[in-house]
C-alpha cells in the first residue's frame, strides 16, 4: 500500500524589490510524461494543478494530474494508471501548512486508464462540498465528493477523445453548474507523426484536424446531457487549450472564451436561450495585433485597467508575444504593447496564466508559467529555451513591469491561484513537466481580504458573481489559466469598508467589511 506522509513548506524567501515576495516549496509529487522516441503530442502537454478545500477545513487543499506510461509497444494502450507511480494525487493541507497525501483514503487512487491532462472544480450538486472533473487523452472523469473525505467515481460527462482544459460555469442561470470542455486535436497514437529535421519534434498542430469542444447541461438531479449540438458550442471546429470565463458584455451571462492552438482564437457569446455564439472576430480576439494567428495556450478573463470590463490575457509561444486585450464595451482592443507586455514576453513562451492581484495593490498582475513546448528547441533555434522560471509581471495602473524573482528555470505547465494559508496574499502552484511541482506563497507588506460566497437562489459556489470595492472588480469563478482550478474565493486588495456582490441572475447585495481576515457572505433573498 501506498505510505502515507506529510511535508512542510519551510523554505527560502524570494526577495524582489518593492513590497512584495514568495516563499518556494515543492511536493514530493513527480509529474509522469512518460516520453518516447516517438514524440506522441499528449508528452509535452501536462500537467494541471487543482486548488480547492475538499473536507471544509477551511484550508486549500492541492489536487494534481499526472500523465501515464506512453509506450511504443504493443501494449501501448496500457498507461498503467493502476500502478502508484502513475496515479494523479490530493494532497491535503494541515493545520501547520504541511501537505499530507491522502490520494488513496479519498479514493482517488482508482483512474479510469487514460492519459491525464487537466482538472476542474466546482460544487456540481449544491451540496456544499467541491467536485472534480479531471481531462487527458483518451477520456475524462467525473469524482462526486461524498461529504465524508472521500470521492466517488461516476459515470457522467465523459468527453471522448483528447480532452485539455475545462470549466464550471452556470449558463444558463438555473443554480446548478455546467460543464464546458476544451478539446485539443482529432489525434490519435496510430496517426502520430516525427516532425522537424534534421532533429525529430514534436509536430505543429496543423499537422492535424481540429475537434469542437463540449458542453454538458447539469439537470439538477445528478447527470449531465451532452448539448455540444443544440448550444451551437459544436459548430466551431478549433484546437482549444485555455477555458476561462466571465461576462464579457456584462448583460448578466457567462461567456466562454478557448485560446486556440496555431489557428484563431474563439470567443463564446452567450445568447442567453441556452445557445452560444462564436463571436471572436468580430469582437477583436481572434488575432494578433498584425491579424496573425498564434499558439494560444493559457487563458486569463479578468479586469486589469480597472474600468469595471473584464479583459483577456492569452499566453502562446516565443517570438509571438503573450496577447493583451483591453475591454472597451463589448468590444477588445489589442494592448500588448502599449501595456509593455509584448516587450517583455517577446522571448518567452507561456501555459497557465492569472490576472489577479499578488502586491495587493489594487491592480491585477499577470502571472505566468513558463517553458517551451520543442524538448530539444535550443538546438532548433538556439536563441531559444527549452526551461524557463514562472515570471511575475506586476500591474503600476495598467502597465506592467517585471518582477525580479530568482525563480529556477523548469518546464512550467499548468498553474493554479488562491491564498493557500487564509492570509489575505495570493498564493500561486505551477505544474511542472516531468518534475514536482512548485508551491509559491506570496509576501505582501499591504493586506488583503478573502471572500467566500455562498450562493442560496445562486449556485451554491456563486460561481459568476461579480464583486466590486475599492474600485477593484472581480468575477467568481475557478476557472481560468491552463488544466488548471483555482481557488473559488474572491480576493480583494486593501481594506475596503463595502463590498457589492450582484449575484447570478442580478440581485444585488452590499456588505460591510472588516478590515482584512476571511469573509464568508451567503447570499440574501
Amino acid at each position: 500500500m501506498y505510505r502515507w506522509f506529510a511535508y512542510g513548506l519551510c523554505v527560502a524567501l524570494l526577495a524582489v524589490p518593492g513590497p512584495f515576495a514568495f516563499r518556494t516549496s515543492t511536493l514530493p509529487f513527480v509529474h509522469r510524461p512518460s516520453p518516447t522516441p516517438q514524440k506522441y503530442l499528449p508528452e509535452t502537454m501536462g500537467g494541471g494543478v487543482a486548488l480547492l478545500d475538499y473536507n471544509l477545513d477551511g484550508r486549500l487543499d492541492i489536487f494534481l494530474v499526472n500523465g501515464g506510461q506512453m509506450s511504443a509497444g504493443p501494449n501501448r494502450a496500457d498507461l498503467r494508471r493502476r500502478e502508484p507511480a502513475y496515479w494523479n494525487r490530493l494532497y491535503r493541507q494541515e493545520p501547520n501548512g504541511a501537505f499530507t497525501d491522502v490520494t488513496a483514503a479519498a479514493g482517488l487512487s482508482s483512474s479510469p486508464n487514460f492519459y491525464g491532462m487537466g482538472a476542474a472544480t466546482g460544487d456540481i450538486d449544491n451540496d456544499g462540498d467541491p467536485d472534480l472533473y479531471v481531462t487527458g487523452y483518451g477520456g475524462a472523469c467525473l469524482y462526486r465528493n461524498r461529504g465524508n473525505g472521500t470521492f466517488e467515481l461516476t459515470t457522467e460527462a465523459q468527453a471522448p477523445g483528447w480532452s485539455v482544459s475545462a470549466a464550471l460555469l452556470d449558463y444558463d442561470l438555473d443554480g446548478h453548474l455546467d460543464l464546458f470542455v476544451a478539446r485539443y486535436l482529432d489525434w490519435d497514437l496510430s496517426r502520430n507523426i516525427l516532425c522537424g529535421t534534421p532533429f525529430n519534434a514534436y509536430c505543429r498542430p496543423d499537422k492535424f484536424p481540429g475537434i469542437s469542444n463540449l458542453l454538458f447541461h447539469n439537470d439538477g438531479h445528478g447527470h449531465f446531457r451532452d448539448v455540444t449540438a443544440d448550444s451551437g458550442i459544436g459548430a466551431a471546429i478549433g484546437k482549444g487549450m485555455g477555458v476561462a470565463v466571465n461576462d464579457y458584455d456584462q448583460d448578466g451571462y457567462p461567456d466562454i472564451f478557448v485560446a486556440n492552438d496555431g489557428m484563431e482564437q474563439f470567443l463564446f457569446h452567450n445568447e442567453r436561450n441556452g445557445k452560444f455564439r462564436e463571436c471572436a472576430l468580430e469582437a477583436g480576439v481572434a488575432l494578433s495585433d498584425d491579424a496573425r494567428t498564434y499558439a494560444g495556450m493559457g487563458a486569463a478573463f479578468a479586469d486589469f485597467d480597472n474600468d469595471g470590463r473584464p479583459d483577456l490575457a492569452v499566453t502562446n509561444l516565443a517570438l509571438e508575444k503573450y496577447a493583451l486585450y483591453r475591454n472597451e464595451g463589448g468590444h477588445f482592443a489589442y494592448v500588448s504593447l502599449t501595456s509593455g507586455l509584448a516587450a517583455l514576453t517577446a522571448r518567452s513562451s507561456g501555459w497557465g496564466v492569472g490576472l489577479h492581484d499578488f502586491d495587493n495593490n489594487g491592480w491585477k498582475d499577470l502571472f505566468a508559467a513558463q517553458s517551451h513546448v520543442l524538448d530539444n528547441v535550443e538546438k532548433i533555434q538556439p536563441g531559444l529555451r527549452y526551461r524557463e522560471p514562472p515570471a511575475l509581471y506586476l500591474n503600476d495602473g495598467g502597465r506592467f513591469r517585471a518582477a525580479n524573482l530568482p525563480l529556477a528555470a523548469l518546464a512550467g505547465r499548468g498553474a493554479a491561484f488562491g491564498d493557500l494559508d487564509n492570509d489575505g496574499t495570493l498564493d500561486a502552484v505551477v505544474a511542472v513537466l516531468g518534475g514536482a511541482p512548485l508551491v509559491l506563497r506570496g509576501q505582501a507588506s499591504q493586506p488583503g481580504i478573502t471572500l467566500e460566497l455562498n450562493g442560496k437562489h445562486a449556485n451554491s459556489d456563486g460561481a459568476g458573481a461579480i464583486v466590486q470595492a475599492g474600485g477593484q472588480t472581480v468575477y467568481a469563478t475557478t476557472s481560468g489559466s491552463y488544466l488548471s482550478a483555482n481557488d473559488r474565493r474572491v480576493h480583494l486588495a486593501g481594506s475596503p469598508a463595502e463590498v457589492t456582490i450582484t449575484w447570478p441572475g442580478g440581485h444585488r447585495q452590499v456588505e460591510k467589511l472588516p478590515s482584512t481576515g476571511l469573509v464568508r457572505i451567503m447570499e440574501k433573498p
